[in-house]
């Protein structure tokens, strides 16, 4: 069981009592659990806070960091009142300080700040939610500082999986993911430590355009990219799963969490979003996780691991969908899940140039800079044109992300 670290680690954690839950026989409540937020204002954070204002007896906000958002970071800061807040972007660190100068609320910026942050004693797990290439360095600082981490950021593992996951191992880390379909497939795992995968099934919705061709596509506006038909999602995560790149970087993502190579990984067009992910085990059995489109069910998950909290979450009525349906994902028409399958069969360095190549495409079609097509041709002459390393470090890595944000910039 890869993502936390070690087979021993996932019995460790599920036999224990944990620590936050009431004692009924001694009458005894132990300290809140206390969480990090990264990415507070994007859709993952912004769920998360209200999955701990559900729970207030279990969980507590220590620190909120936001990029850009200043104006609902504050709200947010104002309404939870955490040790620290942190601002990605430093112009605005006079608002929030003032903001909040009536508080004993730590005010910091930059990225400095936020790696800094992530490591203080008082922080039990740290919400990874950055949009991006931005999570990587923050998610190492806080493996190094032992705390636990709750990955909603894929693409950290996309960038550096064979870096995080020995790092994580080292530390004794657990890593829980928060994707809804890896939690769906840890979820499927749970019990089944000694059980080899035969394969895994990463189920996708198809997006928005599911059964166009080329001809369509190349048509494509911003307004119709970003109409998910079954999720609520930042921006640049809608446009990955329209172009079904956001599937591509959870395939490189399933290979670090959960140890299989690419052979292992299927992709599964399933349009009605029930069936989050299933694995596939040795005896051909199937194991699968339903539930309606809710990503505060696998942020609980997450946070409260391993108990399952009351809720008063939607629930799912089998007489709504009498039907569940399956289709082949259409690799030549959706470039990108191709590609993204390609990076990882290359390894070293090639998932990063991936990544940060797909960062500067979206950025560019939601300026209507390039067409929704050109952003799979941007990707593929990144993979091309960017200087391949078999063996990256992490200089390497900052190193290829820069360069292929410059390559991508001059396509």
């Amino acid at each position: 069981m890869r993502w936390i670290g070690g087979e021993t680690e996932l019995e460790r954690i599920a036999t224990d009592k944990p620590y936050f839950m009431q004692d009924t026989t001694q009458h005894f409540i132990a300290p809140r659990k206390r969480i990090a937020i990264l990415g507070s204002t994007g859709s993952i954070g912004t769920q998360a806070l209200e999955v701990i204002g559900i729970h207030p007896t279990l969980f507590e906000v220590v620190l909120l960091v936001a990029g850009q958002n200043i104006d609902l970071l504050i709200q947010q800061a104002l309404a939870y009142q955490p040790k620290t807040v942190v601002i990605g972007n430093p112009i605005h660190y006079q608002k929030l300080k003032e903001a909040l100068a009536h508080l004993p609320t730590v005010v910091q910026a930059g990225e400095q700040a936020i790696a800094e942050a992530v490591q203080a004693p008082e922080i039990d797990v740290v919400l990874t939610a950055l949009v991006g290439y931005a999570g990587l360095l923050p998610t190492i600082c806080a493996i190094k500082a032992g705390k636990t981490i709750a990955l909603a950021n894929k693409e950290t593992l996309v960038v550096a999986g064979d870096l995080i996951m020995p790092l994580a191992q080292r530390h004794q880390v657990a890593i829980l993911p928060v994707d809804s379909e890896h939690a769906a497939i840890f979820q499927c795992l749970v019990g089944e430590p000694n059980n080899p995968i035969e394969k895994i099934i990463l189920t996708a919705s198809g997006g928005p355009f599911r059964g166009k061709d080329r001809k369509a596509l190349a048509e494509v506006t911003k307004a119709q990219a970003l109409k998910h038909p079954n999720w609520s999602m930042g921006a640049k995560i809608t446009i990955d799963s329209a172009s079904l790149m956001n599937k591509g970087l959870e395939v490189i993502e399933a290979k670090w969490l959960f140890g299989v190579v690419a052979a292992q990984i299927e992709v599964v067009v399933h349009p009605q979003s029930i069936i989050h992910s299933a694995v596939q085990f040795q005896d051909g059995s199937i194991k699968a996780q339903m539930g309606v489109p809710d990503m505060k069910l696998p942020i609980q998950y997450a946070l409260a691991y391993p108990q399952r909290l009351r809720n008063d979450f939607p629930r799912f009525d089998f007489w709504q969908y009498p039907q569940l349906t399956f289709e082949k994902p259409d690799l030549e028409t959706f470039r990108n899940l191709a590609l993204a399958f390609a990076a990882l069969e290359k390894g070293g360095n090639a998932p990063c140039i991936l990544n940060a190549a797909n960062e500067i495409a979206v950025a560019r079609f939601l300026k209507d800079d390039i067409s929704f097509l050109s952003m799979s041709d941007l990707v593929a002459h990144c993979l091309e044109k960017v200087s391949f390393v078999a063996n990256p470090v992490y200089e390497d890595y900052v190193e290829t992300d820069a360069e292929a944000r410059r390559v991508a910039s001059a396509f």
